[in-house]
């Protein structure tokens, strides 16, 4: 009956829920060294990571067009100057908003699938783009508060042995220099960020087609009863999804150096299009792909981990 398939659809849901969490969270304590030295390649302080020698040198007006350190540069400054614990800032936040914002974003975009399959063509393109849209937005909107701190600890820069603000002082200063305003900061960037989840599920899901239709074919040659999800479709699937996420965050990643840079404390920039101007014109173009190579090495194995798991579990939840 309906009820009971509602019932199976919910208790599914929150199972593949818990794991996409559960693999979020292992994946954020993993990776939030490199998420630490990407957010600071964004900021604008990036400058301030060159050394004094070279600073007087230089004027004023020259310092911004120098070229910023690379990753490793600023892995090795950071624990120089602030010590290990420094590159695990920010983790508190992200572990409290990793699995409300995963749940949120595909307990909305199995939502709005299920909607739009009434309207589009059942798992066409078109639905998956819109979910994802949908799915992005909604989450963003919930969660953007707990981002905004987790980027404000991560730029906190402070000397070994000085005392670090916690993510509850730093709530108490953004509220009480910004009011409620200040927790949305950056929230604009965040949704131009909703196409490079569009980009991603496009191609991912064109990409995961095109795999499913050679299998077809393959077990049709061979006369199988059914098709058996094999170690080969696993790869296949981790593949699609490191091959679509490189794509997508490459063409948007601009979005993120803007998110950070209206994120800072005292921030000079105002809004998405007055900083998408103004960066290029200050610090030339190079400077919106800040971060790149570190947010990358950082996503794709993570994308492809929670892709692969939230396949195999929704296949196994089928069986």
């Amino acid at each position: 009956s309906h009820n009971t398939r509602i019932v199976t659809h919910l208790t599914q849901g929150g199972q593949t829920d818990h794991v996409k969490a559960c693999g979020g969270t292992v994946g954020a304590i993993l990776t939030c060294p490199l998420e630490v030295v990407k957010t600071r390649l964004q900021s604008s302080h990036v400058t301030f990571y060159i050394s004094e020698v070279q600073l007087s040198t230089v004027n004023g007006a020259s310092v911004a067009r120098m070229a910023p350190p690379g990753p490793l540069h600023c892995l090795k400054l950071i624990l120089e100057k602030e010590g290990p614990r420094s590159l695990f800032r920010g983790l508190g936040p992200n572990l409290v908003g990793v699995a409300p914002s995963r749940a949120i974003y595909f307990a909305a975009y199995s939502t709005a699938k299920e909607k739009l399959n009434g309207v589009f063509e059942p798992d066409s393109t078109q639905v998956h783009m819109v979910s994802a849209g949908l799915a992005g937005f909604t989450a963003i909107t919930a969660t953007n508060p707990i981002w905004l701190i987790k980027t404000r600890l991560q730029l906190d820069a402070r000397n070994r042995g000085e005392r670090r603000m916690n993510a509850f002082e730093c709530m108490r200063r953004v509220y009480q220099t910004e009011g409620w305003r200040g927790f949305y900061r950056g929230m604009s960037a965040s949704y131009a960020g909703i196409s490079e989840t569009v980009i991603h599920f496009v191609i991912y899901e064109s990409i995961k087609r095109k795999l499913m239709e050679s299998k077809a074919q393959a077990s049709m040659d061979q006369d199988e009863d059914e098709s058996v999800k094999d170690a080969s479709d696993f790869v296949g699937m981790m593949l699609a999804a490191a091959t679509s996420k490189t794509c997508a965050t490459s063409i948007a990643y601009p979005h993120e150096v803007i998110r950070t840079r209206l994120r800072e404390e005292g921030s000079k920039y105002r809004s998405f299009f007055q900083t998408l101007l103004t960066v290029p014109k200050e610090e030339g173009y190079r400077a919106l792909y800040r971060g790149l190579t570190t947010h990358l090495v950082r996503q794709i194995p993570n994308t492809a981990i929670m892709m692969s798991t939230y396949e195999m579990v929704v296949y196994l939840l089928q069986r």
